[in-house]
Order: C-alpha cells, then structure tokens, then sequence
C-alpha cells in the first residue's frame, strides 16, 4: 500500500499534504524533530492506528542534520511518496523506486536528479568559498495550488502502480 511521507523540518505544505492523504485515502507519516510541533495539522477524527485507507502516524526524530531523512528512507517502500525540500533526499526516494515531490509541486524525476544535485553541490561550493548564491523565491499561492494539484496526481498514479494482492 503507498504511504505519504511529510519531510515535515520547516515544510510549508503540511495541512495541504495531509488533506491529500485523506482524500486519496492512503496512510501518511509526518516526520520531524523533537523542535516542531508535527501534531498542529491532525484532526481530532483523524485515525492514528494502521487500518485500511487513511490513517497518520507522527514519526519525531532527534535534533541531529538529516535525522528525519533517514528515518523516511528507513520505513520507505516502493510506490510511496515523499514530500521534501531535500534534493538528496528526494535523489535517495528516486533510487529506492518511489516519488518524491518538493513543496512548490516540483514532481522529482530520475532522469533530472543527478543534474539538480551537481547544482546543489556546485551551489554550496561557492558558498564555502565564502560567495553567495540566489536562495529560493518568496512562497506564493499559485506554489500552494501546483503542490495540491501535482500531489493528488502523484498519489493515484502511486496506487494505481500498486500490484493488485490477491
């Protein structure tokens, strides 16, 4: 069964991720550390034990770097979807034969991936070196709606790739 998993460190479009999960009926994992407070966006109705469609499960990490990735990879199965801002992250989701999406509805793809992490590595030599490099654009609504609109698709095309059991 594909799982939504929420790289929830700073992410801007959890409410919106859950609210997806509800209506796709899959089971979703919001993962973060001890800092954040990950239960803001659940429902009082929402199911918190593993059933048959939609339930949540909050998966609190310790304060360390990456601590809520590798908590992500390590429940990680194929056909899930993770939603990121992490592009090493999403490069290990890729690999590891499941979706990744970034919270401005960017749909990671394995064919670009190694391309956005030279960049990234290229980016972060520069500022090592004591340069700058142009951060991200401010968030806006239309980043809201392409997430919401590209994250619906990608979970019914997860389940839908889903080997039927029987």
């Amino acid at each position: 069964m594909t799982t939504l998993f929420i790289d929830a460190d700073a992410c801007p479009v959890t409410r919106e991720a859950l609210d997806a999960a509800r209506k796709a009926k899959v089971p979703c994992v919001i993962a973060g550390n001890s800092t954040q407070n990950l239960t803001r966006n659940i429902r009082r109705s929402d199911p918190t034990e593993p059933r048959d469609g939609f339930w949540v499960r909050v998966l609190q990490v310790g304060v360390g770097a990456d601590s809520a990735d590798f908590a992500i990879v390590e429940e990680l199965q194929p056909h899930d979807v993770v939603v990121t801002q992490d592009i090493g992250l999403a490069s290990i989701v890729l690999g590891r034969g499941a979706h990744a999406i970034g919270v401005r509805g960017h749909v990671y793809n394995p064919l670009t991936i190694d391309s956005m992490m030279f960049i990234r590595h290229e980016e972060k030599k520069v500022r090592r070196a004591g340069g700058r490099t142009q951060g991200p654009a401010a968030f806006e609504d239309e980043d809201r709606e392409r997430f919401v609109r590209n994250l619906r698709r990608l979970l019914q095309e997860a389940k839908d790739a889903q080997p039927t059991q029987g």
